[in-house]
């Protein structure tokens, strides 16, 4: 427990960096006369490298513990942050991108690391795996929240290059602390994992890989790039604004993965199964679509973005939940990072899809445009979630992938 307690924290302080990072990047670079394609094309590094490090980063843990990729990925954050401290001149497109893949690598092995020793410390007990997911989940996007509004805050306040050196600080001592607090052998796996070992054999986790692809896309394809730069452009909102919104937004989100036990009835000892996933699957669908129909129908587009917004979160959170529990239900103990790994990978490419959708689509057709493509995103999800296992099927040993 004092072991976990260690990743949390570390885990915890870095996603309230990267959520104020992002939140500084995309109004900052707005503010510099960025187009809405060119502020996606700096985060496009961040996602495609989130795609490679989950892949690879599994199997490194694998081989060397969790602790090496928790250590790392503090680093890479600290030397990312480092790259934007430079005068604006030297702030082009291609130079943040870099930077910004540093971040996508780092976020990506802190992530991996901190979920994947839920298992090892939950024990066989799936309903306290579920709980522990959804806190452990919960509450990192919690702070996530905080992290928008802190960046929207410090930009208004002491500026880009103060809020960023600010972050690297604070992220090196931490760094610093986990490196002799940790233990190094969190996480190994009892065998050498080979190369082939990093695509996953078992049916039921690519079927959630896949599903969790498209559901990470249907959420980022209006909610990373088009909504900030829709509520600054066509609503006149400032960036203080905008941050508090979103921050509120996954502050709430957070809660309610926290609290998603009890709102999908598990809590009475009876965990989520694919028939969970392709309910709540279903209710999310008609999110977007009502969003969209509301502007034909001439409502307040303010009130429309902003309760839909809260509506969506509610539902994606549950849904978000559910997947963050089923893969770490579906993982084998020995080697766990391994199996993460290959999950999160779809999930950086569902954002690195959703992402790039994000900038293109919204300057090339709109915000509603942005929102029909995430109901389409939303339906594929939960089609192929349908294939997943239900009942006592889903607490069967896998077939395993190894």
């Amino acid at each position: 427990m004092r072991q976990y307690a260690i990743i949390t924290g570390s885990y915890w302080a870095f996603t309230l960096t990267d959520g104020a990072l992002r939140m500084l990047v995309v109004l900052y670079f707005h503010q510099l006369g960025y187009s809405p394609l060119d502020i996606a094309l700096l985060f496009l590094f961040y996602e495609l490298f989130g795609v490679v490090t989950n892949l690879f980063g599994g199997w490194i843990a694998a081989r060397v513990g969790l602790a090496a990729t928790l250590i790392g990925g503090l680093v890479l954050q600290v030397g990312a942050l480092s790259m934007l401290l430079v005068d604006d001149t030297y702030l082009t497109v291609a130079y943040v991108m870099v930077a910004q893949a540093l971040s996508g690598v780092a976020k990506d092995l802190n992530k991996m690391s901190a979920k994947s020793s839920v298992k090892l410390i939950a024990g066989d007990s799936e309903g306290r795996l579920y709980r522990w997911v959804a806190a452990l989940t919960g509450s990192k996007n919690a702070l996530k929240g905080i992290g928008f509004f802190l960046g929207g805050a410090l930009l208004s306040t002491v500026g880009f290059g103060n809020a960023v050196g600010g972050m690297a600080i604070m992220l090196g001592v931490i760094a610093v602390s986990t490196f002799f607090l940790l233990d190094r052998d969190l996480g190994k796996a009892t065998f050498k994992p080979k190369f082939n070992d990093l695509v996953s054999k078992s049916p039921r986790i690519n079927c959630l890989s896949a599903a969790r692809l498209f559901l990470f896309g249907s959420r980022d394809v209006w909610f990373v790039v088009a909504l900030p730069v829709f509520l600054q452009l066509e609503l006149g909102w400032s960036s203080v604004a905008v941050g508090t919104l979103l921050a509120v937004w996954v502050v709430g989100y957070g809660v309610i993965q926290a609290f998603s036990p009890s709102i999908t009835g598990s809590h009475h000892g009876h965990p989520p199964d694919g028939g969970t996933a392709v309910k709540w699957g279903t209710v999310l669908t008609g999110l977007p679509l009502l969003i969209a129909g509301s502007f034909l129908l001439d409502v307040d587009p303010e009130w429309a973005v902003v309760v839909g917004l809260i509506i969506f979160g509610a539902v994606f959170a549950i849904n978000s939940s559910v997947h963050s529990y089923l893969i770490i239900s579906y993982a084998e103990s020995d080697g766990v990072s391994l199996d993460v790994g290959f999950y999160y990978m779809s999930n950086a490419a569902g954002r690195l899809v959703g992402t790039m959708c994000s900038g293109w689509v919204y300057q090339v057709w709109g915000f509603q445009a942005c929102l029909l493509v995430s109901a389409g995103f939303v339906a594929a999800a939960t089609f192929i979630s349908m294939e997943l296992p239900k009942g006592s099927q889903a607490l069967e040993p896998g077939s395993g992938n190894r």
